[in-house]
């Protein structure tokens, strides 16, 4: 077989498919070169959420027309002159690797002028080809539109995930390099609206208000350190705010965002004891090390960084965030400048004494048996049925049902005799001994039904009426609930979006709490459930989906107050497929025979 040096042309696609795997890339490439150029504001303007137009305005230093023709060959750099260069990286791009990339896989039209010349210059290339060069009017600065891309990458471009999903990753990318230069305005505008329209912000947390909210902001701490091979500023979130959605984890070094699962075990390891499993709090790490100290040269969209003394750093960052955390410990305060704040009461330590304080007498009826009386009459009853038999296993859905009914066949059973026990089971005796049933994982197994077959076909579950709760969710978690609108309206949840990053909740789907906390937990667990990109065959996912949606729902259940709710929370239960056992294998109903009770005796 004979070798061939490539074509620079399928050279650069190679490469392409490195540096540019999606829109989001393409934005972050261009927004970090506007960012070398030294630019104080940068807008950038998306049309289907990339895949017709990305646009990138900036007013930075610009180029003359050989630079704007240079810069779209492969590894043109103005940051890189010899190999030592390499071991003292402060900028962003500096391998000449994104413009040929872009090229290579769209049609790139850039209009460039430099400050103090009169005209400016227009560079057309397509499949890394220059197409033309011709002298134009423009900004100073530069405005790069890329159009169409993967227009000759049809595999590539198939791979894409629909709109809300690939612009989400487009908002990520956004919010990382607006986060490391609070000092530069921003501007993201998609489909013609604005999405964010950011003013040059006097400090890092007007900045984080700015993208993420204010209730963000209140919830975090502040982080310093300075030692000799690290400073370590930012903030991180108190231990109470800690969310199950991963959102708001940020490493930052030297002005370049970064992930790191090693580092960010350093964080999580400060926060032992302090929250539980599952959860992760937020923080925003902002590192600063010598760049001879650190490689950020090993992966192809440079988000990987080694470091010469990461065990050392690892230590800062958890000894930083563990002492910052002792010392913003403890209940909320108050603040007394407030005009709200109440006065604090003084009591002397003669109080008691001119208001005396007597316990209350006891009132009881000591002849009251809860298991004798009068009152609704109930249709089941569980002592009729022998549930070793295991008769209710077998045989069509109709025979269950009517094995389950043979349970309260004898006679019928007072509601008073339905005990509900700390909010966690129902028992109720029989000739047998007790029957005891697991409140949670009843309504698990009654929702999963239920959100099964809205899913498998069409369907419509009665929706709670509540006051709408409204919940500030961020831009990137906005696009989820709006991808998975109609989705949601069919399992019977009414929510609605609310400016750019807030959804209110109407209602709810029978089953779940319309309580105000419940709610905004269940937002978070939504999130959850809708960010799970599983691409299982459709029968098994619709399954998997209606579990998830049914432990959620189990979670959030209100608690039962009457037994008359008991008694519904019964019915639903055993006009169930399998009132048995969860989807999980987990026993649901279990029976103590009087022989077990005897032997407590």
């Amino acid at each position: 077989m004979e070798l061939k040096i490539l074509p620079s042309n399928i050279a650069n696609m190679i490469a392409a498919g490195e540096v540019v795997q999606r829109p989001s890339s393409v934005v972050k490439e261009l927004m970090e070169n506007a960012m070398d150029a030294g630019a104080s504001q940068v807008t950038v303007v998306i049309a289907d959420a990339g895949r017709t137009l990305i646009q990138v305005i900036d007013n930075g230093c610009g180029m003359d027309p050989d630079e704007a023709v240079l810069c779209f060959e492969r590894h043109a750099t103005s940051k890189i002159a010899t190999a030592e260069d390499l071991a003292d990286i402060s900028t962003y791009g500096f391998r000449g690797e994104a413009l040929s990339s872009i090229a290579a896989v769209s049609e790139v039209t850039l209009r460039t002028r430099k400050e103090g010349e009169s005209l400016g210059c227009e560079v057309v290339f397509a499949d890394s080809k220059h197409v033309s060069t011709s002298e134009t009017a423009c900004p100073a600065g530069s405005n790069f539109s890329v159009r169409n891309l993967f227009y000759n990458v049809p595999a590539r471009r198939k791979f894409l995930k629909s709109d809300n999903v690939e612009f989400k990753h487009i908002v990520e990318e956004f919010t990382r390099v607006a986060l490391t230069r609070p000092e530069a305005g921003f501007t993201l505008i998609h489909n013609g609206r604005d999405i964010y329209v950011l003013k040059p912000a006097k400090s890092l947390k007007f900045r984080i208000t700015d993208l993420l909210g204010a209730g963000v902001v209140g919830e975090v701490v502040d982080v310093a350190a300075d030692t000799s091979v690290v400073n370590l500023r930012g903030f991180v979130g108190r231990p109470d705010t800690a969310k199950k959605t991963l959102g708001n984890q940020f490493f930052f070094v030297n002005g370049r965002y970064f992930r790191s699962a090693y580092m960010h075990k350093a964080v999580m390891k400060a926060y032992e004891d302090l929250i539980p499993e599952g959860v992760t709090p937020s923080y925003f790490l902002y590192l600063e090390v010598d760049p001879k100290s650190m490689d950020v040269n090993i992966h192809p969209t440079k988000t990987e960084i080694k470091f010469e003394d990461d065990s050392v750093i690892f230590q800062v960052i958890f000894a930083c965030v563990k002492e910052s955390l002792g010392r913003n410990s403890g209940a909320g305060t108050i603040d007394f400048d407030s005009p709200r704040s109440g006065e604090m009461p003084v009591f002397s330590s003669r109080f008691e004494d001119f208001h005396p304080v007597a316990t209350p007498a006891p009132d009881t009826d000591p002849s009251y048996n809860p298991f004798v009386g009068e009152g609704v009459q109930s249709q089941m009853d569980f002592s009729g049925h022998d549930w070793n038999s295991g008769a209710y296993k077998t045989g069509s859905l109709v025979d269950r049902k009517q094995d389950y009914g043979r349970l309260f066949e004898e006679k019928s059973l007072p509601l008073s005799r339905i005990i509900i026990l700390q909010g966690k089971y129902l028992v109720t005796p029989g000739k047998e001994g007790l029957t005891v049933v697991n409140i949670r994982r009843a309504r698990e197994r009654i929702l999963y039904e239920r959100f099964l077959g809205v899913l498998s076909k069409e369907g419509h579950i009665t929706q709670v009426s509540l006051f709408p709760v409204t919940v500030q969710v961020g831009v990137e978690n906005r696009l989820v609930f709006d991808a998975h609108g109609e989705e949601l309206r069919k399992l019977g949840f009414d929510i609605t979006p609310f400016g750019n990053d807030t959804v209110v909740v109407n209602g709810v789907p029978e089953g779940f709490s319309n309580e105000a906390g419940k709610v905004q937990t269940m937002v978070g667990d939504l999130l959850l459930i809708l960010s799970d990109d599983s691409a299982d065959l459709p029968g098994v996912l619709e399954s998997k989906k209606a579990q998830a949606f049914a432990t959620l729902g189990a979670a959030s259940g209100e608690d039962l107050s009457s037994p008359v709710e008991a008694q519904r929370l019964l019915d639903a239960l055993f006009s169930c497929d399998n009132a048995e056992f969860t989807t999980g294998g987990r026993r649901i109903i279990t029976r103590i025979p009087i022989s077990d009770i005897d032997k407590k005796f």
